[in-house]
């Protein structure tokens, strides 16, 4: 089994300039190998092992005046992102050539300064978790991390996600969907057709362009904001959350799919996460075959499927009335307690603060970073924004 642990860290004005030149020295070294096996592909030559690149554009680039500065920071930073291209390449062949399940794989591309999302891996010796609760970095220093643990209470609940109505919990509780694409839909429309009619190329295009990315943009904070105030609620008032493993990926494929992604579940559901552990709460996946909709919550009856217009139903063996979200919020209640009284030990984790699902992620596969404190393995990686 692999655990999972992420901690925000909270790196002083010394710590962020280290960290800002780890994120772009690893930008730049997965750059300059990918280009460095486009222009060999493109020139008709063998791919590039990374042996060579790593002697290139490494271990010599340091010794020259444009990439001095590679010197500045940890050589493990450079070397995992090197490896982190491989493993972009290989789970790109190993798509095409139907090696790999899922979706098909694109090709590695090239980094962006602009992207807000910046990471870097480390191995298990150019990092550790230290007894007091801080990170050590190579080359960063100890970050420091902060609890923030709440009151325990004894109040637990199932929530069904839905579109219609975003969540209903088992309480009782009803969440309607804000809907804010849909909201937004007509605005963006007009700045779709205002950014079509614009010549290509033109500075007219590029500020049309801009405005309707501008819209984009504020549909999105909205809808993380409004994600933020309601999973802190739901966290706050519960100390055990239950929700359905949903196969979103496969839902914003069908016809349904602006509707899915306008709820913007997967997001939703990692802010619990995160939050849970954060806060000292408990946060539960049921497996997404339970028949949550088809069981009766009174007496366990399985009354079977039924079309998603029927919204109540009354249960054949003991004549109970069901709402169906609410009778699958109770549901998806009994289902997580289950789980969790048969889960085999305890959950496990650090009493470090843990950071957003965005934000930062390490895989644990049982080494120690440092004695007593579960620690990262090597190879894998922690992200971190400053």
């Amino acid at each position: 089994m692999m655990l999972r642990y992420n901690y925000r860290v909270y790196p002083n004005g010394p710590q962020r300039l280290a960290l800002a030149r780890a994120f772009g020295c690893a930008r730049v070294v997965w750059n300059d190998c990918l280009s460095a096996r486009r222009a060999a592909r493109e020139a008709g030559l063998p791919y590039v092992k990374s042996a060579e690149l790593s002697k290139r554009l490494i271990t010599r680039a340091k010794r020259t005046p444009e990439r001095a500065w590679l010197a500045d920071v940890s050589a493990v930073v450079l070397q995992q992102s090197l490896r982190d291209l491989d493993t972009a390449f290989k789970n790109f062949f190993d798509s095409n050539r139907g090696g790999r399940n899922g979706r098909k794989v694109s090709p590695p591309r090239y980094k962006s300064k602009k992207d807000s999302r910046h990471s870097i891996r480390l191995t298990s010796n150019a990092f550790a978790l230290l007894a007091d609760g801080r990170v050590y970095v190579a080359k960063v220093g100890n970050l420091a991390t902060a609890p923030e643990t709440l009151p325990e209470t004894e109040a637990e609940v199932g929530i069904d996600l839905g579109l219609t109505t975003f969540a209903v919990l088992s309480d009782g509780t009803r969440i309607s969907s804000p809907r804010f694409l849909r909201r937004a839909e007509k605005k963006l429309k007009r700045l779709h057709r205002d950014l079509s009619r614009k010549t290509k190329d033109s500075k007219n295009r590029a500020k049309a362009r801009g405005r309707l990315a501008r819209q984009y943009a504020r549909v999105a904070d909205r809808r993380r904001d409004w994600h933020h105030k309601t999973s802190t609620r739901i966290i706050r008032d519960n100390q055990a959350v239950y929700v359905e493993d949903l196969a979103v990926s496969a839902l914003a494929r069908t016809r349904l799919g602006k509707s899915v992604h306008d709820a913007g579940w997967t997001a939703f559901l990692n802010m619990l996460a995160y939050k849970a552990v954060k806060h000292g709460r408990y946060f539960g996946k049921i497996g997404r075959f339970v028949p949550t909709s088809q069981m009766c919550s009174a007496c366990g009856h399985h009354d079977g499927p039924k079309p998603l217009h029927i919204r109540m139903w009354t249960c054949t063996n003991c004549a109970t009335v069901h709402d169906r979200d609410e009778n699958a919020s109770h549901n998806t209640l009994a289902a997580g307690r289950a789980d969790r009284l048969n889960a085999c030990g305890a959950p496990v984790g650090p009493g470090a603060i843990p950071a957003r699902r965005d934000e930062t992620g390490s895989s644990c596969g049982g080494l120690t970073a440092t004695a007593g404190i579960p620690g990262p393995q090597a190879g894998d990686h922690v992200n971190s924004s400053p």
